[in-house]
């Protein structure tokens, strides 16, 4: 059984959604406080949960990225193992620099909840496995800092390691872009393809009656056969 490990900031809010949905898909779950010195040994998928870590003093996820446990998940990623960041968790990573690039405030200063659709662009890693390249999901996005940035430099590297995964679209698939990010980029990983990030959040895409299901097949990437 695949073991996901979840991370709580004080000011973490979205982490027993995500506890909820990868305990539907079928796998153990284990809540872990940001002051624990260690990954627990048996996590498969470690998860930076949504929310507003810290309050999102000075800028989102500047203060989570020095939390006792960050030192852990730096050891953790670079020795091959597998961290999703969603919104704020994407935050917190691009901040500790384990994900290139920035999230900054929305291009219209607005906060954003609503669902959006996203465009895969690549599969060839675990997170979108289980997706084509060119399908079209739907996703609820809530943020108010999700305007992702890179400079021309850094798009360049992206572009060539395979590295943006996920552009925010219409539902047919034609650039619609919510927050101003560069290039509509809404989901990214890193070169090694273990450390992923994204604005959107699949974890509450896991049952129609709330509007879509599409966060199923992106997560399911994750669990072992």
């Amino acid at each position: 059984m695949t073991k996901v490990t979840i991370l709580q900031f004080p000011g973490t809010n979205c982490e027993y959604d995500t506890q909820y949905a990868f305990e539907r898909l079928g796998a153990k779950t284990e809540i872990l406080w940001h002051k624990a010195d260690k990954v627990p040994q048996d996590t498969d998928l470690l998860v930076i949960a949504g929310g507003f870590s810290y309050g999102d003093y000075l800028r989102s996820g500047a203060i989570a990225r020095f939390s006792p446990v960050m030192r852990a998940v730096e050891a953790y990623a670079k020795a091959g193992g597998k961290v999703l960041g969603i919104c704020n968790g994407f935050q917190v990573l691009t901040e500790a620099r384990l994900l290139p690039g920035a999230l900054k405030r929305n291009e219209q200063l607005h906060f954003l909840s609503k669902h959006h659709h996203l465009k895969v662009i690549n599969n060839d890693n675990d997170f979108l496995k289980k997706l084509n390249v060119g399908d079209v999901v739907n996703i609820p996005i809530a943020h108010h800092d999700g305007n992702y940035f890179i400079d021309a430099v850094g798009l360049k590297e992206l572009e060539e390691n395979n590295q943006i995964l996920l552009r925010y679209t219409d539902a047919k698939g034609n650039i619609q872009n919510p927050n101003g990010s560069v290039e509509s980029i809404a989901g990214i990983c890193n070169k090694q393809q273990n450390v992923f990030g994204l604005m959107p959040h699949p974890e509450r895409a896991m049952e129609t009656i709330l509007g879509s299901d599409d966060g199923v097949a992106m997560l399911q990437g994750f669990l072992k056969a």
